[in-house]
């Protein structure tokens, strides 16, 4: 099937007289007739539904809907993509462990990446990807589990070179990790670019309509486990009966550790009602995603040719030195997100945005209706000024979402804006 109608038909098929849309199955538990059932459940949650913890038809539904968009052999749904993040990580990480990442990243993620995780034990260490191959696997230590980067960077709209990245990690022998939030599977399948691991906040482009926070971890099922740096996926679990996830589960062997361990530990699984939502937005997404290109692809020609503005960051404009990377790994498009810098820095920035009335000055993005943020002052208030130029954000920098409204009230309420910015 194509994506299109993946996102219609995937992971919920109805039976002769059941009901043709997705339903909601609003409980926290199951029956069984025997005790010797449910105790063979919770030898092997695969065999069954014990706890809404756990597992849940309607949110297992939209797990294989996503998995089969990004072609994986298995997804695991959570409270938000934050969670899916953290998860993914704990997954193969432990205290003494260390990562690898590039800094244009979201930047909740740097937060939880230079300070939580550090807490933790888990070191972040950070290369620039304008470093050459051998200098980024210099970096590297005996204890570093894996690599992560984002597809499309949250606010930078830098494009990572995932198929790079990716033979450099495997080199190294650990996995990586994707964010493909802003460009989803309808634009980029880091999968098909040899990532190993893909995560998304969901709450983003599959919700669209800012109704509910969630993430979703999606395992490839192509990464070799056993290669003796990963004793938690090959070696048996005391936590659970003594599983080793490798030899019973194969090739869903880290995606069933994630449901089987951190799942039952930190139980940020997404209630059912919210999963009904998600797949609403699933449904639409191939269509919202040719209208998100197509507006922002307007707007960032007309902020190109403003003199109110220093610069523009969008991978679809041929200018934008991402572009090569956006036509290798988007076809040439970009997501619904631009950045700009306006002239006069973090004063003008802010006088835009108050100046703004159709588009919503509100702390999300990849939502149906047009929005803009300061990262500066907002998202990424929490980052140094090193920080902030490492990942990628100016003070004078808006991230602007382009939503579905008519391209022509968008591009009016933006031009007012930039006018009334630089009186």
């Amino acid at each position: 099937m194509k994506d299109e109608t993946k996102c219609l038909h995937a992971g919920y098929t109805p039976k002769n007289g059941e009901p043709r849309v997705l339903p909601i199955v609003q409980s926290t538990t199951y029956v069984y007739e025997s005790a010797a059932e449910v105790a063979g459940i919770f030898d092997d949650p695969t065999k069954g539904l014990c706890y809404s913890r756990f597992a849940n038809p309607t949110v297992m539904a939209v797990e294989e809907k996503i998995a089969a968009l990004e072609g994986g052999v298995g997804a695991m749904c959570t409270t938000s993509g934050q969670a899916a993040t953290l998860l993914s990580i704990l997954n193969i990480c432990q205290a003494g462990d260390s990562i690898i990442s590039t800094p244009e990243i979201y930047g909740g993620t740097i937060n939880l990446f230079s300070f939580t995780l550090k807490k933790l034990g888990i070191e972040c260490i950070y290369v620039d990807k304008n470093m050459s191959d051998d200098e980024i696997k210099s970096c590297f230590k005996e204890n570093t589990k894996l690599v992560f980067g984002e597809t499309i960077a949250n606010p930078a709209l830098t494009v990572f070179d995932i198929e790079r990245f990716a033979n450099i990690a495997h080199a190294m022998g650990v996995p990586l990790i994707v964010d493909n939030t802003f460009a989803t599977p309808i634009l980029c399948k880091p999968f098909d670019f040899g990532a190993d691991i893909v995560v998304h906040s969901t709450s983003k482009y599959m919700d669209g309509h800012a109704v509910q926070i969630g993430g979703v971890i999606v395992d490839s099922g192509k990464f070799n486990w056993d290669n003796g740096k990963f004793p938690e996926l090959v070696e048996p679990d005391e936590s659970y009966h003594g599983t080793c996830y490798t030899k019973s589960y194969g090739n869903m062997a880290y995606i069933v550790k994630a449901r089987m361990q951190l799942m039952r530990d930190f139980g940020v699984y997404p209630a059912a009602h919210s999963a009904f939502l998600l797949n609403l937005g699933l449904e639409t997404l191939p269509v919202r995603m040719k209208q998100y290109t197509e507006n922002a692809m307007a707007v960032a020609e007309y902020l190109e040719k403003s003199d109110a503005v220093v610069s523009v960051s969008c991978p679809a404009l041929p200018s934008d030195p991402n572009h090569a990377l956006a036509e290798k790994y988007l076809g040439g498009k970009s997501c619904g997100v631009i950045s700009f810098i306006i002239k006069g820095g973090r004063p003008a920035a802010a006088k835009f945005m108050d100046s703004l009335k159709l588009a919503s000055n509100e702390v999300h993005v990849a939502d149906i209706r047009t929005c803009v943020l300061h990262p500066a002052s907002e998202t990424h208030r929490q980052l140094s000024d090193e920080q902030l130029v490492a990942a990628g954000i100016d003070a004078g920098m808006v991230r602007f979402s382009v939503g579905l409204e008519n391209i022509d009230d968008i591009l009016e309420d933006l031009d007012a804006a930039l006018k009334a910015a630089m009186k």
